[in-house]
């Protein structure tokens, strides 16, 4: 029986795969001028995020407002 071999590079439908541009946790802490949300996060995101921190001698929140930072600065760059 043959097995179909897959491409890992290969666009799946119409998205693409794109390279990991996240980077790890303890490079998450930058300063920045924070606007208040409200918004609901899984448990285990919530505490994964606070054993970083707590790793890293920060707050948890400024982690998770820099990944997102970094996530918008990626799109942004692509435009």
């Amino acid at each position: 029986m043959r097995t179909k071999t897959v491409d890992p590079n290969m666009p799946v439908g119409k998205l693409t795969k794109i390279k990991n541009f996240l980077p790890p946790p303890d490079k998450l802490i930058f300063p920045d001028e924070p606007v208040k949300v409200t918004m609901s996060l899984s448990r285990s995101s919530v505490e994964f995020f606070k054993s970083q921190a707590k790793r890293n001698r920060t707050k948890y929140q400024k982690m998770i407002r820099a990944l997102l930072d970094l996530y918008v600065q990626q799109h942004l760059a692509r435009r």
